[in-house]
C-alpha cells in the first residue's frame, strides 16, 4: 500500500528538503522552485528514506518484555517483576500505565520513534509503580534510581509541549539539500 504523502512547497526554503510523519501522512517540505520531475524525485527519495527509519525503528513487545526485565535487575533490584510489557495504540494523553493488580504494563507507540534513554525511563517510571502504586515520595525514590530520570522528564515535557506547534510532535524531520 502507498504511503499518503503531502507535499508543502515553500518560497521561504531555500536548499533543504525534508520529511516527517504527521498522523497517518508523510509530509515532505520542499523549495519552491523545484520543477515537477525534481519534486517526484525528492518526494521518493524522502519517503524511502522516511520509511527505512522507521523500519529500523520498530520495536517489539518481546524486545520491550525484555528491556523491562534489565532495567529491574539494574536500577530496581530485581524485585518488580512485570506479568506483560506491551506497546499500545490507544495512549493519546499518557506515555505508558501499570496495572499494579496484574503488574502489566503498557506503553504508547508514540515512544517508539524516540531515544532509548526515553522509553528506558518510562520503562522504569512503569515498573516503580510495581513496588509503589502512586507517585509518592518512595515512589520517586525507585524512579530516581535511573540516571536519566530528570532529562527523559524534560525531553517528554518539550515533547508534549511542542505537541501544540507544526510541524507536529515526534516528527523529527529527515533533511537534506535540495541541489
Amino acid at each position: 500500500m502507498e504511503p499518503d504523502v503531502e507535499v508543502r512547497r515553500s518560497r521561504r526554503r531555500r536548499r533543504t528538503v525534508s520529511a516527517y510523519l504527521e498522523d497517518d501522512r508523510i509530509v515532505v517540505l520542499l523549495p519552491d522552485n523545484l520543477s515537477k520531475a525534481e519534486e517526484r524525485d525528492w518526494v521518493r527519495k524522502m519517503v524511502a528514506r522516511l520509511q527505512r527509519r522507521e523500519e529500523r525503528g520498530r520495536r517489539t513487545d518481546e524486545g520491550l518484555m525484555q528491556r523491562a526485565h534489565e532495567l529491574n535487575d539494574r536500577y530496581l533490584g530485581g524485585l518488580a517483576q512485570p506479568t506483560s510489557v506491551t506497546w499500545v495504540a490507544n495512549q493519546r494523553s499518557r506515555w505508558g500505565s501499570c496495572t499494579p493488580g496484574d503488574r502489566t504494563i503498557r506503553l504508547s507507540e508514540r515512544l517508539q520513534r524516540m531515544p532509548d534513554w526515553v522509553v528506558d525511563y518510562v520503562l522504569v517510571h512503569e515498573l516503580a509503580h510495581l513496588l509503589e502504586p502512586g507517585h509518592n515520595e518512595a515512589f520517586w525514590g525507585w524512579v530516581g534510581h535511573y540516571p536519566h530520570t530528570d532529562k527523559a522528564k524534560g525531553y517528554l515535557l518539550g515533547w508534549s509541549e511542542a505537541a501544540r506547534l507544526d510541524p507536529p510532535p515526534g516528527s523529527e524531520p529527515i533533511s537534506t539539500d535540495a541541489d
